[in-house]
């Protein structure tokens, strides 16, 4: 019962009907399960032929850092995608994007690029003591930082790095399987259905901030709403995960735990799957050529 009540906080699993929350409106910002939030908006390769074409490929790859106590965006990630299966960005893409074929050109392989996220990923964690978790209970004692992707619907995580990486082979960041669709999360909170990004910001009186399916632009617009939306008392809460296991573990205890009890709670945590209190979920910095590495139910998974 535990276990699920320390889910259910997350919003890794949700009851039958959801209470909008927008009558609580001038909720304390301290209330946030989440001290930041990064999001993400990938551009892909598209095409308008009439043709269907199932193997989009990234080719912008932008996030951005945004703290739920100031709404400052406090870090940015950038960069270009070199796309391997369809090089030749078609003129509908161009168009749409503002993408430019020599950008593409002069981009990294996405294998590159994950590796460059996940180095970027460190540094802000070591800065800021940011964590990633997918359950956890009460983090009011501790100095770490509890951060979650936020994405606008469940395709850029759940649908086109998921399945660029299977289809290239790549190992994708164990990180990127849990996210929050901010799109779902602000149906349920307002009570209407928002006409896409920028129909949503303005709805809510914000005025789009620079070019419209510009990766980068889409992803500071997406964190403009968000800071929005938790000013407005919405609690932001995790609504979607890929993981096996939705408690991913790394079992590190809090500083005033001795190594024994450490030893002793880290074997219960692994035979067992058993969850304490004590417990923080976070990702474990072995970090050679950006990797990061994380302990699951399931075993050691290694990114």
């Amino acid at each position: 019962m535990a276990t699920k009540k320390l889910a259910r906080q997350l919003g890794l699993i949700r009851r039958k009907s959801v209470a909008p929350t927008n009558g609580n409106v001038g909720r304390s910002k301290s209330k946030q399960l989440f001290d930041y939030l990064i999001v993400i908006d990938f551009e892909s390769t598209c095409w308008n032929d009439g043709k269907r074409h199932q193997s989009q490929e990234i080719i912008e790859f932008p996030a951005v850092l945004l703290s739920t106590s100031t709404g400052e965006i406090e870090s940015e990630f950038h960069t270009y995608i070199q796309p391997q299966e369809h090089p030749i960005l078609s003129e509908f893409c161009m168009e749409l994007t503002g993408i430019k074929q020599a950008q593409v050109d002069e981009g990294v392989p996405l294998r590159i690029c994950l590796s460059q996220f996940c180095k970027w990923i460190q540094k802000i964690q070591q800065q800021k003591k940011i964590i990633f978790a997918t359950g956890i209970s009460d983090l009011s004692n501790s100095e770490v930082k509890l951060c979650a992707f936020v994405t606008w619907s469940d395709w850029d995580l759940g649908v086109c790095l998921e399945y660029e990486c299977k289809r290239k082979q790549l190992l994708k960041p164990v990180f990127l399987n849990s996210w929050i669709d901010l799109r779902v999360t602000y149906k349920i909170f307002y009570r209407r259905k928002p006409k896409g990004l920028s129909g949503a910001l303005q709805e809510v009186g914000i005025e789009f901030l620079g070019r419209e399916h510009s990766g980068l632009d889409d992803s500071r617009n997406t964190a403009l709403l968000a800071w929005k939306m938790i000013r407005d008392g919405c609690l932001m809460k995790i609504t979607r995960s890929l993981n096996k296991v939705w408690l991913s573990l790394a079992c590190l205890q809090r500083k005033n735990y001795n190594d024994s009890a450490h030893d002793t709670q880290h074997h219960e945590l692994l035979t067992t799957a058993k969850y304490s209190r004590n417990h923080l979920l976070r990702p474990l910095h072995l970090m050679s050529q950006a990797s990061v590495t994380w302990v699951e139910f399931q075993g050691v998974t290694r990114m």
